[in-house]
């Protein structure tokens, strides 16, 4: 069963930076895809940022391009997001998630693993 815990949730002032990791764990094959997807309440779950596992090509959202970076280790298993000159638009829960089969790389429901999410806030 793969596990991922999420870590370097929040609270920062407006223009500040995080960098948000993801342990994966338990797996026997590495994933095909990672994600950061985030959401608040009573919305739908939106795609941050994705890294294909192998390749490590890279895809953002429009709204964090050029702020927000995903990398990975493949050795150590650990999936990034550096996040700067963040808004108050980005609080919000993130949370990783690992594919296994390529279904897209910024639809959430095509991802089969996700952690339980860390806060991020941002204050103006």
């Amino acid at each position: 069963q793969v596990s991922l815990v999420e870590s370097g949730g929040g609270l920062v002032q407006a223009g500040a930076s995080l960098r948000l990791s993801c342990v994966v764990s338990g797996r026997t094959r590495n994933p095909i895809a990672m994600a950061w997807f985030r959401q608040v309440p009573g919305k739908e779950r939106d795609f941050v940022a994705g890294i294909s596992w192998g390749a490590g090509g890279t895809y953002y959202a429009d709204s964090v391009k050029g702020r927000f970076t995903i990398s990975r280790d493949n050795g150590k298993g650990v999936v990034f997001l550096q996040m700067n000159n963040l808004e108050p638009e980005d609080t919000a829960v993130y949370a990783c998630a690992a594919s296994m089969v390529y279904r897209g790389i910024n639809i959430s429901h095509g991802y089969d693993y996700w952690g339980q999410g860390t806060q991020v806030t941002v204050k103006s």
